[in-house]
């Protein structure tokens, strides 16, 4: 087949729906207690399935986003308005992020009767506010830099944070600390947020600011791969420059762990490279099957997943932290609606382990019946 691009790929509607699934299966296990190792995020350094979800998301919408600025050339530049846009999709994005934080303390306010003080405690940063911020640089860069300075700004971004992450020492742990509470990260992230605004008022924020400037890498790394395919021919060499190009990937980033170690709560400049080689994989599997041999079918209830990703990641998150406050059984063992569910409903039948995993395949598929319904009604909340 010979046929051009347009301005839309199915196989990354597709994509896009199978890391939104992943990300709502990772997410919501039965009991956190009894989850199997390849659906849980590595400790600290190495890899997991899991750790792929998230940077998989950022890849996606660098890679749409080729396809959306494409109508910008030398004499069309960038207007007002198209920065009022960006400025607007980034804010709600944000704010969503901080509503989802919010919303834990506002809850336990309601249910527990804990006080509203504590939302001047907020967490500020988390996966929204990283992908809004990874979104906006990243589409800042493409609207105002060549191609080879987005190439020049990735290599340096990723070389400098390894650099600064190895070298710049950190009052009272030294230099080329890599623990959770010694890195440069965290510590930045403890002078610009305040450990009031970390993720549970630690030391250490695994979506913090820092770390998401080698994130803005991940989106940039996916723009290139859209930027690509855009102008490719739709044959079965573009599905297998991506499987080469992901293969590079892999390698590249498996070397570098070994001098700056893979770690997704880090987002280190070889977990960029490695998981973007894993995306590519993915995608050039997704791209072959939909794209060039025109299989479709299979894809469709991942696409009606990814039609509406962001809206069922708030509202999948917001039930979940109301399911978390809601207690029943007696007051001398109570115990939240959540945890009641998965003990009184899947344990009994499937056992500690296997109850977990159908509890959070179950959770996929409630909010598939959710999300087809609308897919059926054509309603698409976009931001």
């Amino acid at each position: 087949m010979n046929h051009q691009q347009s301005t839309r790929l199915h196989s990354l509607d597709v994509f896009r729906g199978i890391a939104i699934a992943s990300m709502i299966l990772v997410n919501n296990p039965g009991s956190w207690d009894y989850v199997y190792p390849p659906l849980l995020h590595a400790q600290w350094h190495g890899f997991t399935p899991t750790d792929l979800v998230f940077p998989a998301f950022l890849f996606i919408a660098g890679a749409a986003m080729a396809f959306s600025v494409a109508k910008y050339t030398k004499d069309n530049q960038p207007t007002t308005k198209t920065y009022w846009r960006l400025g607007r999709r980034v804010a709600i994005l944000f704010a969503l992020g901080l509503l989802l934080n919010g919303s834990s303390i506002v809850l336990d306010w309601l249910f527990k009767g804990s006080p509203l003080s504590e939302l001047a405690n907020i967490r500020i940063m988390g996966v929204l506010q990283r992908i809004s911020l990874a979104y906006l640089l990243t589409a800042l860069a493409v609207m105002k830099l060549s191609r080879q300075g987005l190439w020049v700004l990735a290599t340096a971004i990723l070389l400098g944070y390894w650099a600064a992450m190895s070298w710049v020492p950190i009052p009272g742990y030294g230099i080329g600390n890599l623990t959770p509470e010694g890195n440069l990260a965290a510590y930045l992230d403890r002078v610009i947020l305040g450990t009031n605004h970390i993720y549970q008022q630690g030391q250490f924020d695994p979506e913090g600011v820092f770390s998401t400037l080698p994130a803005m890498v991940t989106v940039l790394v996916g723009y290139f791969t859209g930027e690509w395919l855009r102008t490719q021919p739709i044959q079965s060499r573009a599905s297998l420059g991506l499987a080469l190009f992901s293969l590079g990937c892999l390698g590249l980033g498996w070397a570098w762990g070994l001098l700056f170690p893979i770690n997704k709560q880090l987002w280190t400049s070889s977990y960029v490279v490695f998981a973007a080689g894993w995306s590519l994989l993915l995608l050039a599997a997704c791209y072959h099957l939909i794209e060039v041999m025109r299989i479709r079918h299979w894809g469709l209830p991942f696409e009606v997943m990814g039609l509406n990703g962001i809206f069922v990641f708030v509202i999948s998150g917001f039930v979940v932290r109301i399911l978390y406050r809601i207690q029943v059984g007696t007051h001398q063992q109570p115990m939240n609606l959540y945890g009641w569910i998965y003990k009184n409903l899947f344990e009994p039948w499937a056992g500690s382990m296997n109850g977990s995993l159908a509890f959070a395949i179950v959770n996929v598929l409630f909010w598939w019946i959710i999300l087809y319904g609308m897919y059926r009604q054509q309603w698409l909340i976009r931001v």
